[in-house]
């Protein structure tokens, strides 16, 4: 399985909804599509997730900001 990197998945996902745009796609690419697009939007969401845990155990650490508190 290829590690792409969130700016790679977001530009995939861009692509296939500029075809999911397109009023003459079969119903068959539509829904790998859609079936495609919405394992890549699960990706980047899972990279956002995991740079601000660990933005925020950083800041933590260093006394910046108690996260834990809130």
């Amino acid at each position: 399985m290829e590690n792409k990197s969130f700016e790679e998945n977001l530009m995939e996902l861009e692509k296939i909804l500029q075809a999911l745009e397109d009023k003459n796609i079969t119903l068959e690419d539509a829904v790998k599509g859609y079936t495609t697009g919405l394992e890549l939007s699960k990706k980047c969401y899972d990279i956002l997730n995991t740079n601000e845990e660990l933005v925020v155990q950083k800041m933590t650490e260093s006394g910046l900001v108690d996260f834990k508190k809130e």
